[in-house]
């Protein structure tokens, strides 16, 4: 089975592709040549999951899936989520990002916090969403080298350690995204046994 996975993320392509069964492949839009940056104009997760999918569905008629992720901070009514890419302006600069929501929790003490992936799944022609949640803290500094974005500041629950200091395996495992992976490879088996 083949999908076209709508980003331009390398980060998120080699994460996903970790685990998926051999006989799902995926495209991402750089393979496919597509370098138009698709607006994410919704103010849900849901909704700019749906309109990156349904966008790049509408111009290759292929089953595609994109996603949408943010980090939601307990403390900041749930900021960054769905402009977390965008947090410290539309330049997308993790470190800035990083600093903008340190510098807003500066002084509070409830640091609890959850990344949420969305992804809107389009399979012959029929939208599916399906979601992945990992609770965890904001760190008073980052800390690691591995991961992208906000991984240097959030730490899972039931870890001592930043998300950008275990290894791609287990942040596959226990991840947000790779929660989301799970059900997608699920829902894709499912379909394929229809």
């Amino acid at each position: 089975m083949k999908l076209i996975f709508a980003t331009h993320n390398p980060n998120k392509v080699i994460e996903l592709k970790k685990q998926l069964p051999t006989h799902i492949s995926i495209s991402d839009l750089l393979e496919l040549g597509f370098d138009e940056e698709i607006p994410e104009t919704e103010n849900t997760l849901e909704g700019n999951a749906i309109l990156k999918a349904t966008h790049i569905h509408k111009k290759t008629g292929s089953d595609v899936f994109a996603d949408d992720t943010g980090l939601e901070i307990e403390a900041l009514n749930g900021e960054p989520g769905v402009f977390s890419a965008r947090y410290a302006g539309n330049d997308k600069n993790a470190a800035e990002n990083i600093n903008k929501v340190l510098e807003n929790m500066k002084g509070i003490t409830n640091r609890n916090a959850q990344f949420r992936t969305v992804f809107a799944v389009i399979v012959a022609g029929k939208l599916h969403l399906l979601e992945g949640i990992i609770k965890g803290t904001i760190l008073i500094q980052p800390s690691g080298n591995n991961g992208f974005g906000y991984d240097p500041i959030f730490c899972p629950n039931g870890y001592t350690q930043s998300f950008a200091e275990i290894s791609l395996d287990e942040k596959s495992k226990i991840s947000h995204r790779g929660l989301a992976t799970e059900k997608l490879v699920q829902f894709l088996k499912n379909h394929l046994n229809r």
